[in-house]
């Protein structure tokens, strides 16, 4: 198990996952621009750092951060470590990359691309910040929900998986970089499930939503199957949440 997690981006997602990992007992190093005084109800745990050093001092690093910012991710300092990538390329946010909207490379697999000496895994990209602490349950727990993963490196999806299990999740390998579409905006697997029905709302309603919802356990039997049933649609198309 991994004994401190470093965690660039402290954003939604981000803070969620540090927040699991502080209660799981994990030391957290926090890429933080908004100074220390903002991780105060994270706990004694968490320590801000500017992203190099979030980098350097975790056992396993989670990049928490808008696709549209993966190229400034330090890729020297990520040499060596497994990253868990949770970003989802939006192009009405991101702008349009052909490479991506054309299927030739996924954005996991661009994001391994500019991380050439790291092992990069698809995680956490699926469900809402809100859920993803609300949801989080012991292993064995009957109503414990599972996160799909992809990547190209066994161990590292080992590493990923067990780190999932600590913060209150099973893992389901859904494959490679190149299959992490599955998971991507528009999928089935992708944020609904873990919500129920969703309300017709733009996204400022839907983020505010999100966090007066519970959520719904999804079993890995679930993921697994939404998974294999997903259809690959034009990266090029996706949307972010909203009523149209």
């Amino acid at each position: 198990m991994p004994r401190t997690l470093g965690v660039i981006g402290s954003g939604m997602i981000g803070s969620s996952v540090a927040r699991l990992a502080v209660a799981a007992g994990l030391e957290v190093v926090l890429s933080n621009s908004r100074g220390p005084e903002t991780l105060a109800e994270l706990g004694g745990r968490v320590r801000a750092a500017t992203p190099d050093d979030a980098a350097r001092a975790g056992d396993l690093v989670v990049a928490a951060i808008p696709f549209n910012a993966y190229d400034r991710l330090p890729a020297d300092a990520l040499a060596g470590k497994t990253v868990l990538d949770t970003a989802n390329y939006y192009p009405e946010r991101d702008g349009h990359l052909t490479e991506l909207d054309s299927g030739e490379l996924t954005s996991s697999g661009l994001i391994q691309r500019h991380l050439t000496g790291s092992r990069v895994i698809k995680a956490f990209n699926t469900i809402t910040p809100h859920q993803l602490v609300s949801l989080a349950r012991p292993a064995g727990a009957p109503d414990r929900s599972a996160l799909p993963i992809a990547g190209d490196d066994a161990a590292a999806k080992a590493e990923a998986a067990l780190l999932m299990d600590v913060l209150g999740y099973d893992a389901v390998d859904i494959g490679t970089l190149a299959d992490s579409w599955r998971s991507e905006p528009n999928t089935p697997v992708y944020i609904e499930p873990y919500l129920g029905e969703v309300p017709a709302m733009n996204v400022e309603a839907f983020l505010r939503w999100t966090f007066q919802t519970p959520g719904v356990a999804v079993p890995a039997a679930e993921i697994r199957k939404l998974a294999e049933v997903a259809v690959r649609q034009a990266a090029g198309e996706a949307r972010l949440p909203s009523d149209g």
